[in-house]
């Protein structure tokens, strides 16, 4: 048997791997070949976990804890995949509100208004979600023209982008033609019907590769669909490419290359839903679906210039989408408007069987109170210091309060979620533990501290108990933004000021990002570079079509949605 040293003990556990020791938690320790655990490994462990015990503690925990390896080794032979969900579920309804459940979904109410085909190609491939369906219902243009149109495009600049993992041709072409053919009968499916978009590459689609921008995985594929992809099908819409994701969503970098933004090419488009962000920026689909789990759809959404927006936790199912965080993961539409994200989040959200997280409730478009009907915050003291985009974060207040909208200052939760946060990451390191256990994290592009395979094998260490507290912390965290939405329907702030991202994703509220500033690169070779940014407007749990309204106000009074990058 052999005796290990604090310090060997240390440096095994930093050394995570197939055939090195392995820490479910800092109090197990499973030591190479047949050794058993030591009380000298116990005491190292619980300087990690900031606990102490006495000698006789630790000396009694032995016999349970080798019970627990036994137990742990058990798990580690059933080899979970990632689509096997927990037996438990996160609920944002916790905190104290709750949703008007419906058995169904309420029929579309929107029609488009007639427009006119615009002159150039390019024009048209920059069209919103409501010009497109316009153009296609009254057969002013063609699904197959816009599909053909849109997939050139990809092809032409994806050299520069990076932004494909996959085109989908094939599969589009099939169904533009099925589109036609339908329009031509006078048959509409609805608002999407015909329209060209792109999937996050971390959606399962049949008979294509589903990579989620990671090497271990290049190769892979599913045998069915995605339910939002289905969804999606089922509306018309036609799915022209798989595009990228940072790696395990996290950045820009995949195992293909960096992912650009249009804007300014030098720079990547950030993540994880970098393809869809840089592809709608672009003008390459005509929408695209994106997921977040801590910023991955307000990211990109912000980096590139277009609209996101990352729905109430449980409006949108996820089964068939790569699993990071079951208690934080959700899919959202990133278009070029408001208006563009409404239709789209219309034909996806909704209860879904096969995810115990998802119910239906009322949603509609255009929604049945105005901006003026709202209640509406903003967080006042993250607009009082100077920063970059300050100056067009206060003239997107100054519009509202033009518009007739009754702004009051309000307040965030004053709460750290760093101890909560870490959540996400041990929630990860069990969706991919087999990358661990095999040793194929290091094959991931990314290796820093920061990346997902030192995250993937330091959260190894978190306390069993400590997880289950940092839930509860939670709890005490979404019951005070219950308290604070009693007088609000929405808030305003600017994206990245403040503890607002961290704490609407741990809560499950929803947000819509839009871009309000385009400022010039400093000593940039192009003086069209831009560099974008934008303000965030977070809704009552539910009240997706709140933050939408807002958002299409404030886009009827401005046009930097309808702003094109230099690569266009």
């Amino acid at each position: 048997m052999a005796n290990y040293t604090r310090r060997s003990f240390l440096e095994a556990s930093a050394l995570v791997g197939a055939s090195s020791t392995l820490f479910p938690g800092v109090l197990y320790a499973q030591s190479q070949g047949t050794d058993e655990i030591t009380v000298e490994q116990i005491e190292a462990a619980e300087k990690i976990a900031g606990i102490s015990f006495t000698p006789e503690e630790r000396q009694l925990m032995l016999q349970n804890l080798e019970r627990n390896r036994t137990n742990f080794g058990k798990l580690h032979a059933l080899k979970l995949p990632n689509s096997v969900i927990p037996s438990f579920v996160f609920d944002p309804q916790i905190g104290g509100v709750k949703a008007a459940r419906m058995d169904a979904k309420e029929p579309n109410t929107w029609q488009p208004s007639p427009i006119e085909r615009p002159s150039s190609d390019v024009d048209l491939a920059f069209m919103t979600v409501p010009e497109l369906s316009s153009l296609l219902k009254a057969r002013k243009v063609t699904s197959l023209e816009l599909t053909k149109l849109y997939l050139a495009r990809l092809k032409q600049y994806d050299s520069v982008l990076h932004a494909v993992v996959s085109l989908t041709e094939e599969r589009a072409l099939r169904q533009a033609k099925a589109a036609d053919a339908e329009l031509d009968a006078g048959y509409w499916r609805g608002p999407l019907h015909g329209i060209p978009w792109g999937a996050k590459d971390l959606l399962a689609v049949k008979g294509y590769l589903t990579t989620w921008g990671a090497k271990p995985y290049k190769d892979q594929s599913f045998d069915y669909d995605a339910e939002v992809v289905r969804r999606l099908d089922d509306a018309g819409a036609v799915l022209i490419a798989k595009l990228t994701l940072g790696a395990l969503a996290q950045g820009d970098v995949w195992f293909g290359e960096k992912t650009r933004n249009p804007w300014n090419p030098d720079q990547g488009s950030s993540g994880s839903s970098a393809g869809p962000g840089s592809a709608v920026s672009a003008g390459l689909v005509g929408f695209a679906i994106g997921s977040e789990t801590l910023g991955s759809i307000v990211s990109p959404s912000t980096r590139n210039g277009v609209t996101g927006l990352r729905p109430t936790f449980g409006r949108v199912s996820r089964v068939g989408a790569m699993t990071l965080s079951w208690t934080m993961d959700k899919l959202g539409p990133m278009c070029r408007s408001a208006a563009c994200c409404a239709l789209v989040f219309q034909a996806i959200h909704g209860a879904d069987s096969k995810d115990p997280t998802t119910l239906t409730t009322s949603f509609t478009w255009p929604s049945k109170k105005s901006a003026l009907d709202l209640r509406v915050g903003y967080l006042l003291d993250t607009f009082q210091t100077e920063y970059d985009n300050k100056a067009a974060d206060e003239a997107v207040l100054e519009e509202l309060r033009k518009s007739g909208v009754v702004l009051r200052s309000v307040s965030l939760p004053d709460m750290d979620t760093g101890m909560i946060l870490f959540m996400l990451s041990v929630e990860a390191s069990a969706a991919f533990e087999d990358l661990t256990l095999s040793g194929r994290a290091n094959e991931l592009v990314s290796q820093g501290a920061g990346a997902w395979p030192n995250s993937f094998r330091s959260h190894r260490f978190v306390p069993a108990v400590d997880y289950v507290n940092a839930s509860r912390a939670r709890t005490l965290l979404m019951q005070e933004m219950a308290t604070l939405f009693e007088s609000l329907d929405v808030i305003v702030t600017p994206t990245f000021r403040g503890n607002g991202l961290g704490i609407t994703n741990l809560t499950g509220h929803p947000s819509i990002t839009i871009p309000n500033a385009f400022r010039p690169v400093p000593d940039s070779p192009n003086p069209a570079r831009r560099q974008p940014d934008s303000i965030t407007i977070i809704g009552q749990l539910y009240q997706d079509e709140a933050v939408l309204t807002v958002a299409d106000l404030i886009q009827s009074r401005t046009n930097h949605h309808r702003q094109r990058p230099p690569i266009a």
